[in-house]
C-alpha cells in the first residue's frame, strides 16, 4: 500500500492528534497537539488562575509542579522582571486570589539572584497587604528556604512600616492563619518598635494585655545571664483595648455599643454573640464590601436580610456602586461565586441554610458587570465561542466552586454586554469523533441564546443542558465558514486541550481568511493555567489572553479593533 505523503505533510489540514508539519507544536495533556505558551505567559496564567483543583487531564499536584518549574525559569532568566509582574498583577486586583502572587514572591525569595531577592523583600508589603497574606508568605518561604537576615528584615519592615493604629487593626482582625501568628513572626524578625504605641502592639501580640507595664527579663549579655529591664510600653490603640473589652461583654447591648462606637470588625466579636441579629445589624453598617459579600448567607439566615428590610436596601445600594467595588478590589470571580452560593440557598460546606432574597441575587448579577473596568467596544462582528467539552466541566477556576465551563460563559457575557454585533455559540465534538448533532443544525455547534439580561444562574443552567463531548477548537471557524458568516473576531474560551478535530484551529482560521475575511482575528481566552494554547505564536492575528483577568475584555476589544 502506497504511503500518503501529501496527507502526512499537509500544512493546510492536519488531524489535531498530529502536529502541523514544520511547526514546533507539542502534545497537550489530552493527546492533541497545540503550541506551548512561553514561560512568561505561563507566569501570567498562574498569577491570575493559580493551580488549585487541577484540571481534567492534570492533577493539582502535577499542575503546581509544572507551573513551579516555569516560574523558576522566569526567575532565573530575569528575577527583577518577575517581581515587577507579580506586583503589578497583585496590586491592580486582576487576579481572583492573591495566593499565587504570594507563592511566586516566595519563589523569588528562594531562587532569585541577589538583586531580585532584594526587590522581592522591598515589595513584600505591596503584595502582602494584610496579615493573612503575610502568614501565607511565611508558610511558603518556610517550606522553601531558611530564615536568613534579608527575609527577617523584610518581615520586620512589614511591621514597623505600618501606622500603629493600622497594625492594631491587623492584629485584631487577622490574629493567626496557616499555623502562624503575629507572635511567631515577631520572634523571628525582632522588629524595633519605632514608637511607644508600636511597642504596645508588639507586646500585646506576644504576651497579651498583661505585658505592657515595666518588666524585667533574664537575658544573656556578653555571655552572662543578666536581668534586663524594659520600660512600660505606650498605651494600646483603641481597637485592641476595645476588643479586650468585647471579650468581657455580658450583653448584646454592650457588644453593639462597642461595635458602633469603635468600629469593631466581626473577627473581634466573641463567637457566642454572632447569632444575634442586632450584632450583625451593627456590623453591616461598617462592614467592608468583601466581608459583606461573604456574609450574605449568614445575615439572611438570621432574618436580618429579607424582603423590604433596611438591610436589604443597604446591601443592594452598596452592590450598585461600581466605583466602590473597584476601589475595594472586588474581583468578578468573587461576586460570581457569591451569587451562585447565595442563589442556591446554602453553602458548599456546613449546614447553614437561608431563603435567598431575589433583589439581592439581582444586585449580585449587576455587581458582576460593575467589577470590570469600562470597555470601549471594538464595533465589529465577533463570535464568542464557548468550549463546553468534558475537560471544561471538570476544571475549576482558581480553586472556586465554578467550573471553567461556567466561568467562560460569565466572561463571554462581559464582551456580549459591550459589543452590539455578537453571536454566542457553544461547541463540543461528539464522542465518536469530529462533529456530533448537539442542536442548532450544525455538527458540534449549539447556538445558545445567552444575554446579559439573563441572570447568571440562568446562563449556567442553559450551558449545563448541552451534552458533553470531546474538544475540537476548530469548530467555530468551520461553522462560520460553512454558513458564510463575516466575522472580524473569533473569541474562544477554552482550556486548549483540543484533540478531536480533522483540522487544527489555526488552519481552520487560515482557510476562513482565504474565503471570507483576510483580516479576521482570533483571541484564545485560556481558562486554566496549563501550558498550552491553540493560538499560533507566529500569527500576528492570533492572541492568547488569560481568563478572568479583569483586563481581558478591554484587551480583546483593542486587539480586534486594531
Amino acid at each position: 500500500m502506497a504511503i500518503n505523503y501529501a496527507g502526512l505533510s499537509n500544512r493546510r489540514a492536519t488531524l489535531q492528534s498530529q502536529p502541523i508539519p514544520g511547526t514546533n507544536q507539542v502534545a497537550n495533556s489530552a493527546g492533541g497537539y497545540t503550541w506551548a505558551v512561553d514561560d512568561w505567559k505561563r507566569l501570567d496564567r498562574f498569577l491570575i488562575l493559580g493551580a488549585e483543583g487541577g484540571t481534567y487531564y492534570a492533577t493539582e499536584r502535577e499542575l503546581v509542579l509544572d507551573n513551579h518549574e516555569a516560574l523558576v525559569r522566569c526567575i532565573l532568566a530575569d528575577g527583577v522582571r518577575a517581581v515587577n509582574r507579580i506586583v503589578e498583577i497583585s496590586t491592580t486586583g486582576r487576579a481572583p486570589k492573591n495566593d499565587p502572587a504570594i507563592f511566586a514572591l516566595a519563589l523569588v525569595a528562594t531562587h532569585g539572584e541577589p538583586a531580585a531577592k532584594t526587590l522581592a523583600f522591598a515589595k513584600l508589603a505591596e503584595v502582602c497587604r494584610m496579615s493573612t497574606h503575610l502568614f501565607h508568605f511565611a508558610q511558603y518561604v518556610n517550606a522553601l528556604r531558611g530564615w536568613g537576615r534579608g527575609l527577617r528584615s523584610a518581615v520586620a519592615r512589614w511591621y514597623v512600616g505600618r501606622a500603629a493604629d493600622d497594625l492594631a487593626y491587623q492584629a485584631v482582625k487577622y490574629q493567626q492563619r496557616d499555623g502562624w501568628s503575629h507572635g511567631d513572626l515577631l520572634r523571628l524578625a525582632h522588629p524595633k518598635a519605632p514608637t511607644p504605641e508600636h511597642e504596645a502592639v508588639f507586646r500585646w501580640m506576644l504576651k497579651g494585655p498583661g505585658a505592657l507595664g515595666e518588666r524585667e527579663v533574664q537575658r544573656k549579655i556578653d555571655g552572662e545571664t543578666r536581668l534586663a529591664k524594659y520600660p512600660a510600653a505606650g498605651s494600646l490603640p483603641g481597637i485592641i483595648a476595645t476588643s479586650e473589652e468585647a471579650k468581657r461583654a455580658g450583653s448584646v447591648a454592650e457588644v453593639v455599643r462597642l461595635i458602633v462606637d469603635h468600629d469593631l470588625p466581626r473577627e473581634a466579636i466573641p463567637t457566642k454573640w454572632l447569632d444575634q441579629v442586632a450584632v450583625w445589624e451593627a456590623l453591616l453598617h461598617r462592614m467592608p464590601l468583601t466581608a459583606m459579600i461573604r456574609n450574605l448567607g449568614k445575615m439572611t439566615s438570621l432574618g436580618l436580610v429579607g424582603p423590604f428590610s433596611d438591610a436589604k436596601r443597604l446591601i443592594v445600594t452598596r452592590l450598585a456602586d461600581a466605583t466602590a467595588l473597584q476601589r475595594a478590589r472586588i474581583h468578578p470571580l468573587a461576586v460570581l461565586v457569591a451569587q451562585k452560593i447565595y442563589a442556591q440557598g446554602h453553602g458548599d460546606k456546613g449546614s447553614l441554610r437561608w431563603q435567598p432574597v431575589t433583589s439581592v441575587v439581582d444586585a449580585l448579577d449587576a455587581a458582576f458587570y460593575g467589577t470590570f473596568r469600562n470597555v470601549e467596544p471594538c464595533g465589529k462582528p465577533v463570535l464568542l465561542a464557548l468550549d463546553v467539552s468534558g475537560s471544561m466541566a471538570i476544571s475549576m477556576i482558581a480553586g472556586s466552586c465554578l467550573s471553567a465551563r461556567e466561568a467562560s460563559a460569565a466572561m463571554a457575557l462581559i464582551t456580549a454586554a459591550t459589543e452590539p454585533d455578537h453571536e454566542i455559540i457553544a461547541f463540543s465534538a461528539g464522542k465518536g469523533g469530529p462533529g456530533g448533532q448537539w442542536g442548532g443544525g450544525e455538527p458540534g455547534i449549539t447556538r445558545v441564546n445567552l444575554s446579559p439580561r439573563l441572570g447568571l444562574a440562568e446562563v449556567v443552567q442553559r450551558l449545563a443542558a448541552i451534552p458533553i463531548g470531546g474538544t475540537d477548537c476548530a469548530l467555530p471557524m468551520r461553522w462560520a465558514t460553512r454558513n458564510k458568516l463575516k466575522v472580524a473576531g473569533f473569541i474562544t474560551y477554552t482550556d486548549s486541550e483540543t484533540w478531536a478535530g480533522e483540522i487544527h484551529p489555526a488552519q481552520a482560521l487560515a482557510q476562513y481568511r482565504e474565503q471570507f475575511c483576510q483580516e479576521a482575528k482570533a483571541v484564545v481566552v485560556g481558562m486554566t493555567s496549563n501550558g498550552f494554547s491553540i493560538a499560533d505564536p507566529n500569527d500576528r492575528g492570533m492572541l492568547d489572553v488569560v481568563g478572568f483577568d479583569t483586563a481581558t475584555p478591554a484587551v480583546i476589544a483593542d486587539f480586534v479593533r486594531e
